[in-house]
């Protein structure tokens, strides 16, 4: 897992990431806004640790531009204790939130909690390469924009994305989304791929995320 920490503090970034080491973490330490947006889009962290006071801005906003592009667990770590601050963090979509100075014990817990969190929401759940769609709650964004998705769109979707890489046949797909021997007839597909591509791909998509596998069937990119 690959986890960004925002924080202008060098030594304290330092002393997280070294609270936090595991063999299976990777960390990237980014001490200011400009450099955090390079990393995020560049890198795609899966968990993020953010301070909310930046020598170019404020956490907060930084958040919000996160959110418009993916579901990723945040704890916001600030001096503010202030019950305000706290209440901002968590209704810009902050998962969890932390006043400075604060035990490594408990960080260390609570990050535990979020990758926990993390684990189980995956199955519902998908983020990277500009998009984040939450197949409970039926939210879907492409490119920090909200989409709508017809029902065989999500199903469609839902296919594609937990099986990245692997090509799924036109029958298979037919069969999972309409399935109950209902008629589907044999351009149903095509013409739900084609709906669902448009909703997701515009200028800032380099090449198509959805890939025709001809004579086979279709598959999600993979990276």
């Amino acid at each position: 897992m690959l986890i960004q920490i925002v924080e202008d503090d060098r030594a304290l970034s330092d002393g997280v990431r070294l609270a936090l080491r595991e063999p299976e973490l990777t960390f990237i330490q980014n001490t200011n806004i400009r450099q955090a947006k390079q990393t995020f889009e560049q890198e795609k962290p899966e968990l993020m640790i953010l301070d909310v006071n930046l020598p170019d801005g404020s956490g907060y906003e930084y958040l919000e531009w996160v959110r418009a592009r993916s579901g990723i667990p945040v704890l916001m770590l600030t001096a503010n204790d202030m019950e305000i601050d706290e209440v901002t963090g968590l209704s810009l979509g902050a998962d969890d939130y932390m006043t400075k100075p604060f035990s490594i014990a408990v960080l260390r817990a609570r990050i535990q909690a979020l990758r926990r969190r993390l684990g189980e929401n995956n199955k519902n759940a998908y983020a990277g390469d500009g998009f984040s769609f939450d197949f409970e709650k039926l939210k879907f964004f492409a490119n920090g924009q909200e989409i709508f998705l017809s029902v065989n769109e999500q199903r469609l979707l839902r296919l594609l994305v937990d099986n990245p890489g692997r090509i799924l046949t036109r029958e298979v797909l037919v069969d999972r989304i309409w399935g109950d021997g209902e008629y589907v007839d044999e351009n149903a597909l095509s013409v739900t791929v084609r709906r669902l591509r448009a909703k997701l791909e515009d200028e800032e998509t380099h090449g198509s995320c959805i890939q025709t596998v001809y004579g086979q069937g279709y598959m999600w990119k993979n990276g």
